[in-house]
């Protein structure tokens, strides 16, 4: 633990300026709220959020970053933006992140995921004193083969859907980039591949825990597509720990002859934990909350969704010092009581900063 305790200390972050794209969605918001905390200037670039409630507006997250809402898809303004920021740290979150949607917008995935990424890749690679550079893909990025081995780093690239396909091809691409512009200057320029993340703050639409919450708070019954998928869940404040470290990592790195030990990383719970089922989840869903009913049913007759997945994370836990800490039942029942606290009334930054706290007091 002692390395991602160095990567948490503020006396690195402090001042670094850090482009973060996608800083209003959720995972975004709760990282431009760790970087605060740690004295980064963080310059901003997404979308408006897309629901009402979302955690960006609820934690009044532009009082901690230079907000600029625009589509990663303009290349002009997002290379101005990059040109005016001079980020000497980058963590690409801005994405089409949503396997369902992927079906119902194909072409869109693809052009934000794969053109939207080389666009950010494109504007940074001329920076003067850039350290690092996280692209944010995703466990889904592996040729599936619903098969209960925990995926490694080094497996084959695919995608069934749309979205898995999409951020596979992003991962070829930030790989060409690596090799054909940054590995001559030493930049540091790494993927991360998370497993599914919950925590609060989220409201996004066809996700599990959001789609209960929702439910539960009508007085409604959560339906389950498919309760014996198996998924590699983990508290969103895991995956942020690790690309915190990865950034930290790669800026501290001597030399570049290892650049290639460092291009990519799982970040999912350990395989020492029991793999666990979307209705494994939902049970520990249910207890927290205390409340809530659930219908059951099958996936077949909805698009093809993976049935298993599972990562393995031993490289992150070798090279970066990460490892989950929060079993599956401690992670649902920070989120789920998060939610219960906000429809309270409590507010939405001071729960985040309470999250953060528990956890680094941990590390």
């Amino acid at each position: 633990m002692e390395l991602i305790r160095q990567a948490l200390d503020p006396s690195f972050w402090q001042g670094k300026r850090v482009l973060l794209t996608g800083h209003s969605g959720f995972k975004g918001s709760w990282l431009v709220l760790w970087l605060s905390r740690l004295g980064a200037e963080v310059t901003g670039i997404s979308l408006r959020p897309n629901t009402s409630p979302n955690l960006y507006n609820a934690a009044s997250l532009h009082d901690f970053c230079d907000s600029n809402f625009f589509d990663i898809l303009d290349f002009n303004r997002l290379d101005a933006l990059v040109k005016k920021s001079q980020p000497q740290i980058v963590f690409h979150f801005a994405a089409q992140p949503l396997v369902r949607e992927s079906y119902v917008n194909p072409l869109g995935t693809f052009n934000v995921n794969i053109m939207g990424t080389a666009h950010v890749l494109e504007s940074i690679r001329y920076l003067d004193d850039l350290h690092a550079a996280v692209m944010i893909t995703t466990d889904k990025v592996y040729r599936n083969n619903e098969c209960m081995r925990p995926y490694s780093e080094n497996d084959v690239l695919g995608g069934h859907d749309p979205y898995s396909a999409s951020k596979a091809a992003a991962e070829i691409l930030i790989s060409s980039y690596r090799d054909s512009f940054f590995a001559e200057t030493g930049v540091g320029i790494a993927t991360a591949r998370a497993g599914n993340v919950i925590g609060g703050g989220d409201w996004s639409a066809n996700r599990l825990i959001p789609d209960a919450v929702r439910a539960w708070q009508s007085g409604q019954p959560l339906f389950i597509r498919n309760p014996n998928a198996i998924r590699p869940w983990q508290h969103v404040l895991e995956p942020l720990a690790g690309y915190l470290s990865l950034a930290f990592v790669l800026a501290c790195r001597k030399s570049s002859s290892d650049i290639d030990m460092y291009s990519s990383f799982n970040f999912g719970p350990p395989t020492d934990m029991p793999a666990a089922t979307v209705k494994d989840a939902i049970i520990l869903a249910q207890k927290a909350y205390g409340e809530g009913v659930v219908n059951y049913g099958s996936n077949i007759d909805g698009p093809h969704e993976a049935g298993t997945l599972i990562l393995d994370s031993s490289k992150a836990q070798s090279f970066l010092g990460i490892k989950a800490i929060w079993s599956l039942a401690d992670s649902i029942n920070h989120t789920m009581n998060w939610y219960h606290s906000f429809y309270s009334g409590e507010d939405a930054r001071a729960l985040c900063q309470a999250d953060i706290d528990e956890y680094e007091a941990i590390l």
